[in-house]
């Protein structure tokens, strides 16, 4: 292994050398080469596998079938623009006659209620997910690093957090809705209940990463840095924001980052499931329709799903860039 990167670090100061480009830059193209290579590769065997599975539904999607149903969505999504657009015009225009003949008549304005698009339903998972996340990061910080700090603390915590770690989402989803359902009653709700169950869901599945990382995080700030704070005497909420916290971002984000994608796994499981709007019931109502594209369309919601999830990372990880004090903790 050794050897390899030696020789791998001399062919990049060999061709660095001769193309006049810095070391980084040809290690990058050199990455990008490969990725590419990977990419390339991994369509060739898809293509050729779909090519030889056949459905109930037809022919396994490759990426040929999936690109025409992105374009296939697109379309759907333009003429549905454009029912909403000639929905609410004609509405403006029977509201201008009606004041036209009575400048004292009752106006209504109705919310176009047509069918939810694949980008709608993205941005409706998206929401959720956030909520969701948001939700576990307030209570899982906190909660970990006061574990971190006492050590009675997490003795009398550790054993709920490992009972309660590795239950499914789906044995969640019906307990929260049940409690949605007999707390949250409201002739005019802020939030839809579907939101909530998933958004709830999310943050009970999605807390125990980030308690836990924060927990060892704390755990392991350096005694040095302990014995300078108890030296200068600092008070304890002034040692965790410039002792504690500092040190432990690289745990903490760690978590954040496992959390999340935690969260945006549950949410499309629990989508599905519960038939909340979102990518899961997208995925759900393309398999129940049976047509000849559904195949298709479930591919591009699994690829997008997918590439949402890297994207969430990759914030994540830009983001604890910024905050990390330690750009070489920073895990890629």
């Amino acid at each position: 292994m050794a050897n390899a990167s030696v020789i791998q670090g001399n062919f990049i100061k060999m061709v660095s050398h001769k193309s006049g480009l810095s070391p980084t830059m040809v290690n990058s193209l050199r990455t990008g080469i490969l990725s590419l290579i990977g990419i390339l590769t991994f369509l060739l065997v898809w293509q050729s596998t779909a090519n030889n599975i056949d459905t109930s539904l037809g022919q396994f999607p490759g990426p040929v079938q999936v690109y025409e149903q992105i374009g296939n969505l697109v379309s759907d999504y333009q003429r549905e623009q454009e029912r909403e657009a000639a929905f609410y015009e004609r509405q403006e225009e029977r509201n201008a006659r009606r004041l036209a003949e009575d400048p004292d008549a009752e106006i209504r304005f109705r919310e176009y209620t047509g069918q939810p698009t694949f980008p709608a339903q993205i941005i409706t998972s998206l929401k959720t997910v956030a909520a969701g996340f948001l939700l576990a990061t307030v209570i899982a910080i906190p909660l970990g690093i006061a574990c971190g700090l006492s050590e009675t603390l997490y003795s009398a915590i550790n054993p709920v957090i490992q009972l309660f770690k590795p239950v499914s989402p789906l044995a969640w989803l019906p307990l929260v809705t049940m409690v949605v359902s007999a707390v949250y009653v409201s002739d005019d709700p802020m939030f839809a209940k579907s939101f909530l169950n998933s958004a709830f869901t999310v943050a009970l599945c999605c807390l125990w990463p980030t308690v836990i990382n924060t927990t060892v995080g704390v755990g392991s700030v350096n005694s040095d840095l302990i014995n300078v704070s108890r030296v200068l005497q600092l008070p304890t909420l002034k040692h965790v924001q410039k002792i504690v916290i500092p040190s432990a971002i690289p745990f903490i984000f760690t978590g954040l980052r496992l959390s999340l994608a935690t969260g945006w796994m549950v949410l499309i499981a629990a989508e599905m499931l519960a038939q909340n709007p979102g990518l899961g019931k997208f995925i759900w109502d393309e398999f129940q329709n049976g047509s000849s594209d559904s195949l298709g369309r479930i591919m591009v919601a699994v690829l997008t799903i997918g590439f949402i999830g890297f994207i969430l990372d990759r914030l994540m990880l830009f983001a604890q860039h910024r905050v990390s004090w330690d750009k070489s903790s920073v895990l890629k």
